[in-house]
């Protein structure tokens, strides 16, 4: 059962989450455990203020932009709810029509859009290395024009998904799991299959699974890792994950198969992701500009793909999982579905329609997981605030 509003305000009331006011959002795993419960509490307690048809605006006017380097619907959309939400008007950075095509500066871009910008978020997912080092150059950025006195304010930035980590998604799975089983504590001792599975396409982000992985355990839910050999992720993040393990009594394995993966599980989240050595390759290949180069890697790895198109979600691997076809199925979507989207891909039609009112709740989380990571940053007294607001009880969308 969800907790009421009160109850949610009782749980912030006894977290240590101060840090969070002014800061950014880039990683979970910059945050402390105390802060990412604030999170998932604040994301609750704004969905909640919403069913009731009160408004959460913090702002009167104000601006949120972004900036998104990869294609995004769910991400793009949830983002712009997220601002309107909070009361900010949202406008999107195209590069191609900015002055950035004409040479200008990471620097300069950053502190010319923070005038006017309340909050900054930015996917920029692409390759190795890049898309962190990019979120860095911004968040210093700004944070040196405001301590210059340039700025008369200092710009919230969320990472929308770097080539590290997807935030936004992995809180919003989270949101998910809470609701699905009646609160944070009961996802410990949950064991979680997070396993590759094929996908006809090359490049999907190591993001997704990266995120989980190091998220997950923190809560003492029981991962395991799947992938072919050669799919491996990044080396540092895999550690961390076991770490975490380690910190909150919870355990992490890898495993070859996804069988294997999918035993005993209560909770199965198979997507397609690049393997790490060949994007740092692609990283490479673009920085050097070589467009054949990229080419024959795409052909390299479409090739190597194809020979695990057996790495698919199916009646017969979900009937190996703790609960048979009622084991929660995950996936931040878009999913390659067998013979609908492509011929072969990460997931049986019949899996997917099974699980697809789950998966679109699933989404209907991220909204909100932005929502609170901005109102977190923003907002000095969470608590007496949403309090304010609650009594306010001015309506979203009035009605007669």
């Amino acid at each position: 059962m969800a907790k009421s509003f009160n109850e949610l305000l009782e749980d912030l009331s006894g977290l240590d989450f101060a840090g969070m006011y002014g800061s950014d959002f880039l990683h979970t795993w910059d945050k402390s455990t105390d802060e990412l419960k604030a999170l998932y509490a604040a994301a609750a307690a704004l969905r909640d203020l919403r069913e009731r048809n009160i408004s959460p605006k913090i702002f009167d006017s104000g601006l949120a932009v972004s900036l998104f380097r990869d294609n995004s619907t769910r991400t793009r959309f949830s983002f712009s709810k997220a601002t309107n939400l909070l009361g900010l008007e949202l406008q999107d950075l195209d590069e191609k029509k900015s002055q950035i095509a004409h040479g200008e500066t990471v620097r300069e871009t950053a502190t010319m859009i923070s005038f006017m910008a309340d909050v900054i978020g930015i996917r920029d997912d692409m390759y190795i290395g890049a898309g962190d080092a990019y979120m860095a150059e911004v968040a210093e950025s700004v944070e040196e024009a405001y301590k210059d006195g340039v700025l008369d304010h200092r710009p919230t930035l969320i990472s929308l998904q770097s080539d590290s980590d997807h935030p936004t998604q992995s809180s919003a799975d989270m949101l998910y799991l809470i609701e699905e089983f009646g609160g944070l504590e009961n996802l410990r001792g949950k064991k979680v299959a997070v396993t590759w599975a094929y996908s006809p396409s090359y490049g999907k982000p190591l993001s997704c699974p990266q995120s989980l992985i190091t998220l997950l355990p923190r809560f003492g839910v029981d991962v395991t890792l799947a992938h072919p050999e050669g799919y491996d992720l990044m080396p540092d993040l895999v550690e961390k994950a076991k770490g975490y393990a380690a910190e909150s009594g919870s355990t992490f394995k890898q495993v070859g198969t996804m069988a294997e993966a999918f035993e005993g599980a209560d909770i199965v989240i198979p997507k397609s992701w690049a393997p790490y050595a060949a994007m740092e390759k692609r990283t490479k290949l673009y920085a050097a500009g070589d467009d054949e180069g990229i080419k024959a890697l795409e052909k390299e790895l479409l090739a190597q793909n194809a020979t695990h198109m057996d790495w698919c979600s199916t009646r017969e691997l979900m009937a190996k999982t703790a609960h048979g076809d009622d084991t929660i199925y995950m996936h931040p979507l878009p999913a390659d579905i067998s013979g609908v989207s492509c011929e072969h891909g990460e997931v049986m039609a019949d899996v997917f329609d099974m699980h697809r009112v789950g998966m679109y709740k699933e989404a209907s989380y991220k909204p909100y997981a932005i929502a609170a990571m901005i109102f977190l940053q923003k907002v000095k007294n969470p608590v007496e605030t949403l309090r304010a607001i609650e009594a306010a009880a001015a309506p979203r969308w009035n009605q007669q």
